[in-house]
């Protein structure tokens, strides 16, 4: 360190910029005073070896601060100290005693310890304890920012797939929770790795696009509860709670030293791409691990809280429409410009093919916390000409009440669609029989999408996510079981839409595992054969249970990893839902990107989907009723061969009594074959469509109680 010099620097690029001869640093902060940057030699170092003091005259311009460290190698380690008003009842939480990190770092030292760094912080003794004021901090524990040279990386030709939305079917996986089960077969357990190394799974079940929980840093030893069943700790599992966001969790890397962590992510991404398989993350713009007014200081706070937050009329409190503690001000042009930024960086320098943010409307909210018409920040994202072939997907709700499923701002925005969720839970449930709202969601809920210009596929449609219960849970439970989060069964909703068939929990009774089974295969041959996007949640196509537990956030263990013995044993299941994928792929009709319209138009000689009643009429969507039935013609769907596709009849039965069903005529010379009929056993449930079976009598069909049929026509 002794070779350095310090030149005046550029303002731009933001954060630490590698050059032959240094690294340029950027930073932000408009009513500071003054910026100290620190150099450390290593990871645990309490002091630097090296700071400098910013002279305003020469390395700020505007509200930026800036240097040139001449000299300086990529790999090093940096924090800052920012010193300006101490003032919180005006917004000003200033406190040159804090280490801060670089909103724009690319990589951080591990933050394993961050949960201990902030004992030492004292109150003033005139004000309340969240005034705290620390005069030193020590920085042995503090993780440090890593200067990272992306250069460094051989992509191999490699760039984002950005396949069209229609054509996608997405998973969502945890990077840690996917391969570190004692029983998983991958070598290099919980990392992005071990996502490489689950790749012949992936390919093999056929998905398109895996969608990641967050992989921004985050601190998983910020909870304070134990388990109260274990004595265990709990920690942040899921990792909503970002601490930087352009950093890969070095956690999840096999190797955490330095930039590797960095490497393996852009490893992990370009291996699934080599495999077709696309990258989409999970990303926290809406809050930062910082919290309340009661929360530690890391960045954002300590570089220009009134800036980055919105903040209550009394500016010494945060509104908090995350229910996290703070809510990002996301609309502020600052801040706006932190998040494009942020955005391109993970699409230009990471090779990933979209992003699903979390409570999205927060995206939404001015800088008092109102709802806006025309929010800036959701129409840039959108308009943007960097992002404009990404995945831009919302949680359309925020904790302070918006609620926009169907009216997201921004035009090309896709949403999860939790009205198909509920619709299609309630359905199959069997006591809300009221098929008219499945009939709207199986088609795309037009209802929520065509209204506004939108499409089918704009409609991400789940019935399950990482938030709730699995798949086998939603058929096993009638009420959550959260019992080891150690808040006494308080957390998580208490509107689950399930019902457990009989039994509380996993059972011997074979009758009731057996129907769990036949309504879990109705269920997933509803949402993989629905137009609009399907979301599978990991593990639900091989029956993953979380034992009850709807709302798994802190548990890093077997409650919430892939138990990859269930591969064998439910082996089946496995099968039958790679056999969907491959049926929807193979299938234009279940991929259009309009709305079906039921009439006839040009030379059809159909419309494009009939509904039926059992008797063969038209329903009366009125009344309520458990039996759904329509025939989707396939010579309308869009296709991209030049052949029609085949037209198919499903009938969907959530009853209790087996429905004998009348068949719409099949065209001349045209027949109905069986492609798909859960109450079969294992093995005969579903047949390849080149084998599937003539029926014998083309007139009806017998569909039993809590079962699902597809016809072909052939």
């Amino acid at each position: 360190m002794e070779n350095l010099s310090f030149l005046p620097g550029y303002p731009l690029p933001a954060g630490a910029a590698v050059h032959n001869d240094g690294v340029n640093f950027s930073l932000f902060s408009r009513h500071a005073f003054s910026v100290v940057l620190n150099i450390f030699e290593n990871a645990d170092d309490s002091e630097p070896v090296c700071s400098y003091t910013f002279d305003p005259r020469l390395n700020r311009t505007g509200d930026i601060w800036h240097v040139f460290v001449k000299g300086l190698k990529k790999n090093a380690l940096y924090l800052y100290r920012v010193d300006g008003p101490f003032a919180p009842l005006e917004g000003m939480r200033f406190n040159a005693g804090n280490y801060l990190l670089d909103p724009y770092a690319r990589g951080l030292t591990g933050t394993e310890s961050l949960g201990g760094i902030f004992a030492a912080q004292t109150p003033p003794p005139h004000i309340d304890g969240d005034l705290a004021f620390l005069t030193r901090q020590t920085a042995a524990h503090f993780p440090k920012c890593i200067v990272i040279d992306d250069g460094d990386f051989d992509w191999e030709g490699d760039h984002p797939l950005n396949y069209p939305l229609r054509d996608c079917i997405i998973y969502e996986a945890h990077v840690k929770g996917l391969s570190c089960h004692p029983n998983a077969p991958q070598t290099h357990k919980g990392t992005y790795q071990g996502i490489i190394e689950s790749i012949p799974y992936l390919k093999a079940l056929g998905i398109t696009s895996i969608e990641l929980l967050p992989i921004h840093e985050f601190n998983e030893n910020e909870l304070t509860r134990i388990n109260p069943r274990t004595g265990a700790q709990l920690k942040n599992y899921w990792g909503y709670s970002t601490i930087a966001f352009f950093a890969p969790k070095a956690s999840y890397a096999a190797d955490r030293n330095g930039a590797n962590p960095v490497f393996e992510f852009k490893r992990m991404v370009r291996e699934l791409h080599k495999n077709g398989i696309e990258v989409i993350l999970d990303i926290v713009f809406n809050h930062t691990a910082e919290g309340s007014e009661f929360g530690p200081t890391l960045s954002f706070r300590g570089l220009d809280n009134v800036i980055y937050y919105i903040l209550e009329d009394n500016p010494r409190y945060y509104r908090n429409y995350s229910g996290c503690g703070n809510t990002v001000n996301c609309n502020h042009p600052v801040v706006q410009t932190f998040i494009l930024d942020c955005l391109r960086y993970w699409v230009i320098e990471m090779h990933v093919d979209g992003f699903r943010f979390d409570l999205g409307s927060i995206l939404g909210r001015d800088q008092k916390g109102k709802l806006m018409d025309n929010p800036p920040t959701i129409e840039h994202i959108a308009e943007d000409p960097i992002l404009r072939k990404t995945k831009i997907i919302a949680e359309a709700w925020d904790a302070g009440g918006a609620y926009q499923v169907g009216n997201f701002h921004g035009g090309r925005w896709a949403e999860w669609n939790d009205r198909f969720r509920d619709d299609v839970r309630l359905f199959w449930r069997g006591d809300f029989p009221y098929a008219r709202e499945l009939a709207t969601r199986v088609t795309g809920s037009a209802d929520l999408y065509l209204r506004n210009g939108r499409k089918p596929f704009h409609s991400i449609n789940f019935v399950t996510s990482h938030d709730g219960f699995t798949l086998y849970d939603l058929l096993s439970y009638n009420r959550k079981h959260n019992d080891e989060n150690g808040e006494e069964n308080r957390d998580g909703t208490d509107t689950n839409c399930s019902y457990n068939n009989g039994f509380e929990g996993k059972t011997e009774n074979v009758h009731i595992e057996r129907l769990r089974k036949q309504k879990a295969k109705n269920i997933l041959l509803t949402l993989l054969l629905s137009l609009g996007t399907p979301m599978l949640t990991a593990g639900d196509e091989v029956l993953r249970t979380q034992k009850g537990n709807n709302n798994p956030y802190c548990q890093d263990n077997e409650i919430s990893w892939f138990d990859w013995s269930l591969a064998e044993t439910n082996a089946d299941m496995l099968h039958f839902v790679q056999k969907l994928i491959r049926l929807r792929k193979q299938h234009p009709v279940f991929l259009r990107s309009e709305f079906l319209t039921g009439y006839l138009s040009g030379d059809r000689r159909k419309p494009d989907i009939c509904w039926y009643n059992a008797q063969g009429e038209s329903p009366d969507w009125n009344q309520p009723s458990s039996f759904l039935a329509y025939f989707l013609d396939g010579s309308t769907a869009e296709t991209r061969a030049e052949r029609d596709d085949n037209s198919f009849y499903i009938i969907l039965n959530s009853g209790g009594l087996d429905v004998t069903a009348v068949l719409c005529p099949p065209p001349e010379g045209k027949h109905w074959h069986r492609l798909i009929d859960t109450s079969y056993p294992a093995g005969e449930d579903f047949t390849e469509p080149e084998c599937a079976p003539l029926l014998e009598n083309q007139q009806k069909y017998v569909a039993l109680a809590a079962s699902a049929v597809v016809l072909i026509l052939k």
